[in-house]
């Protein structure tokens, strides 16, 4: 009998488990953006939420890594405060989330030492979407213009520990093959 890992079940499974788990995952990243928020200068707020976005995209594909990455980021910012936020969050962690998915996937064809850290390139490509995408949402939609620069301290720091702790704990349920 074929051995078939939970991404596998999820992926080739009907639509109602991946709608639950996608609802799953989006609570989870509702939850790692609600358990720690560090406030920042620039009306935004440094949380755990990135490492599930990632992980949503790695673990559900790019449609419903995107929907549980967007809506539960969103939900977040919405509850804290922040809704003027919220579309941006949407579309931002929906993009990562894809990204993550494809970038993976890509790396994965690369040569040996490329898919060893195939984790961290990807999520560091994605935290450098999340950081020029509130830039750009600050500086034009909000109107911040040049100072929207005073948010991108704050986005490195969410987005190293993104790339950290997401990272390990992809690599640590590879590990245990889910």
């Amino acid at each position: 009998m074929a051995k078939t890992s939970a991404k596998h079940i999820i992926l080739h499974s009907g639509s109602t488990v991946k709608i639950t788990v996608t609802a799953l995952f989006a609570a989870l990243c509702f939850i790692a953006t609600m358990l720690i928020q560090i406030p920042t200068p620039t009306n935004g707020f440094i949380n755990l939420g990135d490492c599930i976005v990632l992980m949503s995209g790695y673990l559900l594909g790019p449609l419903y890594g995107a929907l549980a990455a967007g809506i539960g980021s969103m939900l977040a910012d919405i509850i804290s405060g922040y809704a003027f936020y919220a579309p941006a969050t949407f579309i931002i962690k929906a993009v990562m989330a894809v990204c993550a998915y494809y970038l993976y996937k890509l790396f994965l064809g690369s040569p040996t030492i490329i898919t060893r850290i195939a984790s961290v390139i990807s999520a560091l490509i994605c935290e450098i979407i999340m950081i020029l995408g509130y830039f750009t949402f600050s500086a034009f939609i909000l109107g911040a213009g040049l100072g929207a620069v005073y948010g991108i301290p704050g986005n490195i720091v969410q987005g190293v520990v993104a790339i950290v702790i997401s990272t390990i704990l992809h690599e640590l349920l590879k590990a245990i093959k889910i």
